[in-house]
């Protein structure tokens, strides 16, 4: 079992069934046609699901015309949307921040100026690997904080790659230019409620996204060993806990989920096909330093410090509202160490030549905490009284409650998170105050 080194924060300051007593039909043509139409069953409700979120991306296809002032802004990538990529000094650079140093891995990271992919990409240029980043810069959330997290990897000497993962032409060019070992796929549309305003977004960047990055792995030679962020949100309507990777995942309560959970179904297929080794990583409300503004840790905190009423959400039968918060630390322990166990895809010119690896593991604290849990943490480090609201959950893709069951990722990748909920938003608020304070920024 590989053990995990402690790795340091770089950037401080996500039907039981009972037995019956009936007798069953034991003989093999009733077990062969129940488990023929079990299989038939599962292949027609995958095929609705793909087919439908294939018509949604071509209903609302990005490059349609967009029906109004507010659609025409939802995701615009980047500041400069024709960022230039190509030539001796651009490949110069590209070679430069992916070069060993006193590593052993090569790994491109996708999403890298988001919040897991800064961390992961710092802990890996920390320890010595190469590093290359690649990231669009949308505006699902101000491009300002991700521009201020490159400029904390381009101290760190980790170029960041302009560009989306739906770009077949780029991606080509950089498996060209290096020979990496492995790939961190953390780019993707993020957020439950988001998907109810611009759900070509998600099937942009979660399902064709994901395919365009599996094409251009399977086809380089070497292949390598991919990585990449599925969700907790794939349980879905689930009430056992705590989740294990086992359990259904057959009943997605948003877009969202639906397009994690088509994505490991996409990865089983490439892992099949053509040999990819691939890991999918299933994060629990990940929080810290250089957070998303989107999360609720973050504008509960916005929203403390201005005086603003702060909705906590009770279920219909005035149930608790929990969530298994897992600190950005821990959840670069992980990540670091699905790389480092991860077996060598098989494959060679985009056909298989044997068996490869397939894993997912939850990601999780393990520790659920009432929401309102979170608020009086907040409360006692920012000195100031919250103004709680207690509403009812809306109907938008939220689920009431996550809990991570992380022993398979114990035993597998020696995974062990150690900060509990308190410490973690003791230094996200340190962060917090510094970032917005120092540089006069405004968080929205």
């Amino acid at each position: 079992m590989s053990q995990l080194k402690p790795i340091s924060s770089h950037m401080d300051g996500g039907a039981p069934s009972t037995p019956g007593k009936f007798k069953v039909d034991k003989s093999p043509f009733v077990h062969h046609r129940l488990r023929w139409h079990s299989s038939l069953a599962k292949l027609a409700f995958w095929s609705f699901v793909f087919l439908g979120l294939i018509l949604l991306f071509f209903y609302r296809s990005p490059s349609s015309p967009p029906s109004s002032a507010s659609d025409r802004r939802l995701l615009r990538h980047s500041s400069h949307p024709s960022a230039p990529w190509g030539g001796p000094s651009w490949e110069k650079r590209v070679r430069s921040s992916a070069r060993v140093r006193s590593g052993r891995l090569t790994v491109l990271v996708t999403g890298a100026a988001g919040f897991i992919g800064s961390h992961v990409s710092l802990a890996l240029r920390h320890r010595g690997d190469g590093v290359l980043g690649l990231d669009n810069f949308n505006d699902y959330y101000d491009p300002s904080l991700k521009r201020a997290r490159q400029a904390l990897l381009e101290r760190a000497r980790v170029f960041i790659v302009e560009g989306d993962v739906n770009d077949a032409a780029l991606l080509t060019k950089l498996f060209d230019v290096v020979p990496f070992t492995h790939v961190m796929h953390l780019a993707a549309q993020a957020g439950v409620r988001y998907a109810m305003k611009n759900p070509a977004s998600y099937i942009h960047s979660n399902v064709a996204g994901l395919v365009s990055l599996f094409e251009a792995c399977k086809s380089a030679n070497p292949q390598p060993a991919v990585v990449w962020a599925s969700s907790s949100s794939v349980y879905g309507l689930n009430s056992k806990v705590p989740f294990s990777e086992s359990d259904r995942t057959d009943r997605p309560a948003s877009l969202y989920a639906a397009t994690k959970k088509a994505g490991e179904e996409i990865a089983h297929t490439y892992n099949h096909i053509y040999g990819l080794s691939i890991t999918g990583l299933r994060f629990f409300t990940v929080y810290g330093p250089w957070g998303r503004p989107d999360m609720a840790y973050f504008f509960f905190t916005k929203d403390i410090l201005r005086g603003k009423g702060i909705p906590i959400f009770e279920t219909p039968d005035h149930g608790t509202v929990a969530r298994d918060f897992t600190y950005i630390d821990d959840v670069v322990k992980g990540c670091l160490a699905s790389l480092d166990t991860a077996g060598k895809s098989t494959g060679s010119g985009g056909k298989k030549r044997g068996p490869a690896q397939l894993r997912v593991f939850n990601l999780g604290n393990t520790s659920p905490l009432p929401v309102a849990k979170l608020v009086g943490i907040l409360e006692r480090l920012l000195k100031v009284k919250a103004n709680r609201m207690v509403v009812k959950m809306p109907r938008n893709g939220d689920v009431p409650f996550t809990h991570a069951n992380i022993s398979l990722a114990a035993k597998e990748l020696g995974y062990k998170p150690t900060t509990d909920l308190a410490t973690g938003l003791k230094k996200f608020v340190k962060w917090y105050l510094s970032y917005y304070d120092s540089g006069k920024r405004s968080s929205g």
